[in-house]
């Protein structure tokens, strides 16, 4: 789904969006002492990292659903997977649950290396809150699309 207006709608406005087609997300206060279990096992500094990603997702998406999915921390909104996390031995990974989320933002990512679903990123660098804010927006719109919802929360 292409839109008229090329600038992508803040994460508040695409929340909206997906969560008024849903309903009220589910919370599943299991799902976030199994992500705070994902943490407890990991050493530092990728625990805080992933921590301070954690905290970034959601703030950005206050009515995330923290899940283990693939064995990894994920986040749901509305019942789709829209992002996640995984340490490795040498960095760190951003998932965004799709295949072309990074190739769309393949312009923004540079510096950082990737495969087609996993941005990877050194184990004490935090990833920058803005470009986070960005690969959620380009998820959410493409369950919006998915879904038959227009980017101004309209069933196409």
């Amino acid at each position: 789904m292409h839109r008229a207006d090329p600038a992508p709608l803040a994460g508040e406005d695409l929340v909206a969006v997906i969560t008024s087609r849903a309903g009220q997300p589910r919370v599943r206060t299991v799902s976030a002492q199994e992500v705070d279990e994902y943490l407890r096992g990991i050493e530092e500094p990728k625990r805080t990292t992933l921590d301070g990603l954690r905290r970034t997702i959601l703030e950005i998406v206050p009515d995330a659903e923290q899940v283990i999915s693939y064995r990894v921390p994920a986040f749901r909104l509305g019942g789709a997977t829209f992002a996640g996390f995984a340490a490795f031995r040498h960095h760190l990974s951003y998932l965004p649950f799709s295949g072309s989320v990074l190739s769309q933002l393949a312009n923004e990512l540079g510096g950082y290396t990737m495969t087609k679903s996993a941005l990877h990123f050194p184990v004490d660098q935090p990833l920058p809150k803005a470009l986070v804010e960005r690969l959620i927006a380009v998820r959410l719109e493409e369950l919006n699309a998915r879904a038959g919802i227009g980017s101004a929360g309209r069933a196409s």
